[in-house]
């Protein structure tokens, strides 16, 4: 049997704490190569909100921008989206249980970064995170014209990946 040597018992400690660290700064669905934004998972979110749009990531808005946007519905954005109470509840707890201000994922953190505390933008294409990536310089401005792109909420037209919540740049191809 080998002797352990306070030296070598430290060591062993100091291994054990840096793992530790390390699997809970990236746990399993959250930030890390590949996957910076965790896709929408929940069938109820992905069909209600699916059937006319792409269910966005939540962490890419704060929890009160959630509750506001879903106290909306009757307005959401021109159409009147109705949905019976159990079901408009259990999409509210989904999104506010994994917005960006309650789960801790990098590229969340940044949508965070880039909200002041005190606004509440019901569109992601209000944050500044979406306006740094998505100015002038980075995409061309009649871009936003084009047919198959249609609206700045339709992010698969560019973001190959973007339902798998993977909006690398390598991953980008706007059409023409």
């Amino acid at each position: 049997m080998k002797e352990t040597t306070p030296m070598r018992t430290i060591a062993l400690a100091v291994a054990a704490i840096l793992t530790a660290a390390l699997t809970a700064f990236v746990a399993p669905g959250q930030a890390g190569a590949g996957e910076p934004l965790p896709p929408v998972t929940d069938p109820l979110v992905r069909k209600e909100c699916g059937d006319c749009h792409m269910p966005f990531a939540p962490q890419m808005l704060p929890r009160r921008s959630w509750v506001a946007l879903m106290n909306g519905l009757d307005d959401h954005f021109g159409e009147k989206a109705t949905l019976p109470a159990a079901t408009r509840q259990a999409i509210v707890t989904y999104l506010t249980g994994h917005a960006g201000d309650v789960t801790r994922t990098r590229e969340g953190g940044k949508f965070m970064a880039s909200i002041p505390g005190d606004r509440t933008p019901l569109r992601i294409t209000e944050t500044g995170r979406f306006l740094r990536k998505h100015n002038a310089g980075e995409v061309p401005p009649d871009a936003w014209q084009r047919k198959a792109v249609g609206s700045k909420a339709n992010c698969p037209a560019c973001h190959l990946r973007a339902e798998q919540g993977n909006y690398d740049e390598g991953a980008i191809r706007i059409p023409r």
